[in-house]
């Protein structure tokens, strides 16, 4: 038990994560997103140009 825990007489619960983790969360996965896309993009754009186009 945290010595915060202790004070408010409340326990967290770290299956509910808070607005600013889910926040986060939609962000890193936006990012991800854009990482996958530009390597998608750069795969294809190295396919086109390998076959002499």
């Amino acid at each position: 038990m945290t010595e915060n825990e202790k004070q408010t007489g409340k326990l967290t619960d770290d299956r509910q994560p808070s607005e600013t983790h889910r926040r986060q969360r939609g962000r890193n996965i936006a990012l991800g997103a854009v990482l996958f896309g530009m390597v998608v993009l750069f795969y294809v754009v190295t396919i086109v140009k390998m076959s002499g186009h």
